[in-house]
């Protein structure tokens, strides 16, 4: 048993690394106050291949597994980017996993060398208002005239869709009373489309949210958006089944940001406990100070542990969905417990803009939430693993 990383890994993290410190905590605070997309930064992960560090060789990317790709989503939220700097980026690395292992070879070489070099964005809709993770209860129809598709509907919370040129889209082709009339399991009503994101027939609304705001989150309508054949992946029908080969990895990436985002917050918090004096006495002598910290610091290995054990998993072929989710559930509890201590670590100078860890903290409630609550991977794993009666 190797808990220890290649040396092509160290060199992956070292070369992230550098390019990250171009981009330093002011960058990042700047953004988060003002808005706007980090155009700077994803140019940077373009120009360094970053992009394509999941995707096949043959169209331009550099063919390594979900490892590589976690370690480099850690790398850049424990850089001080936390989610602003990793959601800039998160699409490329997961989203369009069903168009490599489902799109047909001149699909990939069409959509996927723009993604990889920077030309295009890309966004992930699939979630709804009224169907939340209930993905089977999706609503937006795609109906087949010849040769194309014509699709109405709304998507909710579809990040970069302000600045996306394509969409990963799955939407329903047959009704769930056409389904059952013809005995068909309802997965077997959804389709999935790679396609122009026709800004004539989608309005964008962006979502005042929290925290991330160089990110943006958004509402969709969708009004006759026509979608030709040839952007259909795979099967007609098919869709559900294809999405799920990008669920675990974008599980297991959410893991490793959060890790991230809870280390550089924990080693701020240590570090202004180690200069901070109060009562003559640096308050990192105190351990009302210290046992946090450190409970923090273990909750974080063990939730990192749990990120190279799915990613590992997933790049043998293995069942991953246990594992990714645990990551996923652990990470985020993680994460934000970290991000909290550090917060409270400061004291009142914790909830100032200048210290960076208020913005972490806010950050960190993103893996608690998405892309799947707490609530639902504890079902998943006592369903699927502890095997108990389905209780959603």
């Amino acid at each position: 048993m190797d808990f220890g990383f290649t040396d092509d890994q160290i060199a992956l993290r070292e070369a992230v690394s550098r390019l990250c410190a171009d981009f330093d905590l002011s960058y990042w605070a700047r953004l988060d106050r003002e808005g706007g997309f980090p155009h700077e930064f994803h140019r940077a992960c373009a120009e360094g291949g970053w992009l394509g560090i999941a995707m096949p060789p043959e169209v331009g990317g550099a063919g390594l597994g979900i490892t590589e790709a976690a370690l480099l989503m850690h790398t850049i939220a424990r850089s001080g980017a936390g989610f602003s700097g990793a959601s800039a980026v998160h699409m490329n690395i997961f989203g369009l996993q069903p168009v490599v292992r489902f799109g047909t070879a001149a699909q990939r070489e069409r959509f996927l060398p723009p993604l990889i070099d920077g030309r295009e964005k890309a966004c992930f809709a699939v979630t709804e208002p009224d169907a939340g993770l209930n993905t089977l209860g999706l609503k937006t129809f795609a109906r087949r005239e010849g040769d194309v598709y014509r699709v109405s509907g709304q998507k909710l919370w579809i990040s970069t869709a302000q600045v996306a040129d394509r969409m990963l889209l799955l939407a329903r082709t047959r009704t769930p009373e056409a389904l059952e009339a013809e005995g068909l399991p309802a997965t077997a009503g959804l389709t999935l489309f790679y396609t122009r994101f026709d800004r004539s027939r989608i309005e964008v609304r962006e979502i005042d949210k929290m925290g991330r705001k160089a990110v943006d989150s958004n509402q969709l309508f969708i009004d006759d958006l026509e979608i030709p054949l040839e952007d259909r992946i795979g099967e007609e029908g098919r869709g559900f089944h294809y999405i799920l080969h990008g669920l675990n990895p974008e599980r297991i990436l959410i893991a490793a940001e959060a890790v991230g985002l809870g280390q550089v917050a924990l080693e701020r918090a240590a570090g202004y406990a180690g200069e901070r004096e109060v009562f003559g006495r640096q308050i990192g002598r105190n351990q009302g100070i210290q046992h946090p910290l450190a409970q923090r610091w273990i909750e974080l290995e063990a939730a990192e542990l749990l990120v190279w054990r799915a990613a590992w998993a997933y790049d043998r072929g293995e069942p991953a969905g246990p594992h990714a989710n645990a990551a996923k559930y652990a990470a985020g509890e993680a994460g934000f417990r970290a991000c909290e201590t550090a917060v409270l670590t400061h004291g009142s100078m914790g909830y100032a803009r200048e210290y960076h860890v208020e913005r972490f903290m806010r950050e960190a409630m993103i893996p608690r939430i998405a892309p799947v609550s707490p609530q639902l991977v504890l079902s998943f794993i006592a369903e699927k693993v502890l095997g108990l009666p389905k209780s959603y």
